[in-house]
């Protein structure tokens, strides 16, 4: 990848829970299209994800997304980034669609016409007036997806993303993720395996703990 066509610069990232190193001078280059962060369970595909997004602050390394350095502009930094946790609550008193109608204005790429197609696609009509709350947790993650996808964030992560997921819905996922996969944006998802049919810009293998 060349440097004109890099999003995200990571340098040294560094990250240690008490006892368990994870990350110690891990460095990458993300641009447009599709990234796969492979590993198993606790590889720390999900803190990988949480230290992107700024929602976890890092031991040391340097993180810039499209100029703006975490350290330096977290605003502007995690103002270009997509990154809700499926195992969060901070959103379960709200309904699907009161919070879906609040993230436009977060998100100056958004596609409304793409949440549409979304929506349908991974059936959430029946839950659009659910508090998050009352969701299963596949309707959950599906209702997170959509909104990533149509977010049209510069740093769009998206983690285990099948996770509770019927056949119809990972088949849709799969499209949907080739889709977006070609849009100017980096696209992370977090997965123990690759999607059959998603055409991976790279991927990033985590080793096992």
């Amino acid at each position: 990848m060349n440097e004109m066509a890099t999003l995200l610069q990571v340098d040294g990232l560094c990250f240690a829970y008490p006892q368990r190193p994870l990350f110690a001078g891990w460095s990458a280059r993300l641009g447009g299209g599709a990234t796969l962060v492979l590993g198993g369970e606790s590889s720390g595909k999900t803190t990988l994800l949480r230290l992107l997004a700024g929602a976890l602050p890092v031991d040391g390394g340097r993180l810039a997304l499209r100029g703006a350095v975490l350290a330096d502009a977290p605003q502007a930094y995690r103002g270009q980034v997509f990154w809700e946790d499926p195992r969060s609550d901070a959103i379960d008193p709200l309904t699907v669609r009161d919070w879906l109608r609040s993230l436009p204005a977060l998100y100056p790429a958004w596609d409304a016409q793409a949440l549409d197609g979304h929506v349908r696609g991974f059936g959430l009509e029946p839950h659009l007036d659910k508090g998050f709350y009352m969701l299963s947790t596949g309707s959950r993650r599906k209702a997170l997806m959509a909104a990533a996808l149509a977010s049209g964030a510069a740093l769009t992560l998206i983690d285990e993303p099948v996770g509770g997921l019927d056949r119809p819905s990972v088949l849709y996922l799969q499209q949907a993720l080739a889709h977006h996969a070609q849009e100017p944006r980096a696209l992370v998802v977090a997965h123990y395996e690759a999607l059959p049919g998603v055409p991976w810009a790279q991927v990033l293998e985590l080793p096992d703990a």
